[in-house]
């Protein structure tokens, strides 16, 4: 719109000073009038055609036609006038955007203004020639500066096109970055809920149904006249400190922490854990964490904890086992292994679970690495992680 608006200015500015220069300087009336109304015409086409076409439109080039004969009456009403071709040239281009169409609209206009000032001059030689060297500087002019800014608004656009894409590439980017967070903190979330949450649960359920079956052996001995015993009470309370223990997690995990049961380190958090599995299964758990506990990072036992949680429930779900032993040691790196003697698996074998990949997923977050031994005697974990101590 600030663009059509200039132009507009500036035809009816020429044409105002045609106008003014033909009321100054010529002397017969009819070229005064032949010249207003081209200048007129010029003004007209504009408005209603001109800046209304778009590039190589039936409207353009009416307009140009509008230009070329216009551009010829103002000329031939005065000679000076030709200086009215510095607006001609430029609305040609303005019109155009095939080469060849903007070469023959500038050649007919330069030569309709050349044989306007030709035929407004005494007819003579000096005259023609004059004419002719006008008109070739013009019309080179208006072909070396029209296509330098012919470049110049094709390498804008360009830019412009440019810039358009890498806009919208960089909202795919922002776009696909956000569904990856989004992504990523889903699975984070199901690996928490899995290694946390989803095995206290289990715990909770296989405790319900030991205290089921302890329940009816208690009822089967109070028909039998056999003394009570605490067994049903005892697995109450394990399931009541199993509860509780999902219920921290849940609030750890909603509140966005690290979980709750590190307080006291590693060791400390590897020791209640063992004790509390050892009660729910009746599976001996060794720990051994001995001046590891200050060289650990907070990132780093969260890990290890979550790493454990999900080991120890492999055992109590597959493994069979009788006894398991719990080793945390710390190099250059750290490293805890898990080891059972149960019956073992194929470890070579695709695993269908969510529990050694979410394992392997959680460790290559922190560019861990997990190592799987399994056979006739057991099996053993090894989590490594580089780099953890502080």
């Amino acid at each position: 719109m600030t663009e059509a608006r200039g132009w507009t200015v500036a035809v009816a500015v020429v044409a105002a000073v045609c106008v003014g220069v033909l009321l100054a300087i010529q002397p017969d009336g009819w070229r005064i009038a032949l010249g207003a109304s081209a200048a007129a015409a010029l003004v007209t086409g504009w408005l209603l055609v001109g800046r209304r076409s778009t590039e190589d439109s039936a409207g353009a080039i009416a307009f140009i036609v509008i230009v070329v004969v216009a551009s010829a009456a103002i000329t031939y009403a005065h000679p000076s006038l030709a200086t009215v071709q510095c607006i001609a040239f430029p609305l040609v281009w303005t019109q155009l955007d095939r080469r060849t169409g903007i070469l023959v609209a500038n050649l007919a206009l330069a030569t309709s203004v050349g044989v306007a000032m030709a035929v407004s001059y005494p007819p003579d030689a000096s005259s023609i020639a004059q004419a002719v060297v006008i008109e070739l500087i013009s019309l080179g002019f208006s072909l070396a500066f029209g296509a330098w800014i012919s470049g110049m608004a094709r390498q804008s656009e360009e830019r412009r096109r440019l810039l358009d894409e890498l806009r919208a590439s960089q909202e795919a980017v922002a776009a696909l970055h956000r569904e990856a967070g989004v992504t990523a903190e889903r699975e984070r979330l199901a690996r928490d809920l899995h290694d946390t949450v989803a095995q206290d649960l289990a715990g909770v359920v296989l405790l319900a149904q030991r205290a089921r079956r302890e329940v009816g052996r208690e009822l089967a001995a109070d028909a039998a006249g056999a003394p009570e015993t605490a067994g049903p009470l005892a697995t109450l309370d394990l399931l009541e400190e199993a509860a509780r223990a999902a219920l921290g997690e849940t609030r750890a995990l909603v509140a966005a922490t690290a979980s709750p049961g590190l307080e006291g380190g590693i060791g400390a958090a590897l020791g209640r854990l063992a004790a509390r599995f050892e009660r729910e299964t009746g599976i001996r758990v060794s720990v051994d964490a001995e001046r590891v506990d200050t060289a650990l990072d907070r990132d780093a036992e969260v890990v290890l904890l979550r790493c454990a949680q999900e080991a120890l429930a492999n055992v109590r779900s597959h493994a069979g086992a009788a006894s398991v032993a719990l080793r945390v040691t710390a190099d250059a790196g750290v490293e805890l292994t898990v080891a059972d003697d149960g019956h073992g698996f194929d470890a070579s074998a695709v695993s269908t679970g969510f529990g050694l990949p979410g394992m392997r997923e959680r460790l290559a977050l922190v560019h861990g690495s997990l190592a799987v031994a399994s056979g006739d005697r057991g099996t053993t974990l090894s989590i490594r992680l580089p780099g953890a101590a502080s």
